[in-house]
């Protein structure tokens, strides 16, 4: 019995492990998640703190045939440039050093995909993948009522997206938040039949990470410590 208590603790990542292995993941590989085990990473999600413990989260889990339909109706959407926001966004709004580092994101990843920097066509197609699932077999869309100016509720939501993430790394599997997939809020609530009382704030694709993909090793770095935390003593 203490062997196989032993065996089992070494097998279970450490939370440290957990929450530094977790990135954000843009090639699948297209086996489903067993809904069993679906589930109880749901079910942890859930433990996720929110204000009053409202748990405002209202979650809609799409896979299969329903996913790619789905993904149809948003390449559409983007080509058309049919852009429904429930929340204003804009990378440009971000003041320094926040704006830098989104260009510097954004110019990293491209080059581990190997696109070159006047390359339109195949920057249009790396978009695309967004709507795509980057070939996952699942994605999460997380809507949230409207509750004054939306930035607690929005707290909440993505609390239980972190908590859920972290759920996802500590089993092998990886997901990714994308923003992008709130652009078309109008679109996936028809798909979906979300009413409209219920606002898209982001979604997350998910699944089993594909490691010959030319984005597997593409990480990023964090900011040293002194750059976001002031102590006080």
């Amino acid at each position: 019995m203490m062997a196989e208590l032993a065996a089992m603790n070494r097998s279970v990542p450490s939370f440290q492990d957990v929450v530094r292995s977790r990135h954000s993941t843009r090639g699948f590989l297209p086996t489903p998640i067993p809904r069993g085990i679906l589930e109880e990473m749901l079910r942890e999600a859930q433990y996720a703190p929110s204000n009053c413990n409202t748990q405002p989260w209202n979650v809609h889990v799409v896979s299969g045939k329903k996913l790619q339909e789905l993904s149809a109706i948003l390449v559409d959407a983007l080509r058309a440039e049919h852009y429904t926001l429930d929340f204003s966004f804009d990378k440009n709004d971000y003041p320094e050093p926040y704006k830098t580092r989104v260009a510097e994101q954004g110019g990293r990843y491209y080059r581990a995909l190997g696109v070159a920097r006047g390359d339109a066509l195949s920057r249009a197609e790396v978009v695309e993948r967004n709507l795509r699932f980057f070939g996952a077999p699942h994605a999460a869309f997380l809507f949230l009522p409207a509750v004054g100016d939306n930035v607690r509720v929005a707290s909440d939501v993505g609390m239980y997206a972190q908590t859920f993430l972290l759920s996802l790394a500590a089993r092998g599997y990886a997901g990714v938040p994308q923003a992008v997939l709130g652009y078309f809020a109008d679109t996936v609530r028809q798909a979906l039949g979300v009413p409209d009382e219920l606002k898209l704030l982001f979604g997350i694709s998910f699944g089993m990470p594909d490691s010959t993909h030319a984005a597997f090793n593409y990480r990023e770095d964090r900011i040293p410590l002194e750059e976001s935390i002031v102590w006080h003593e």
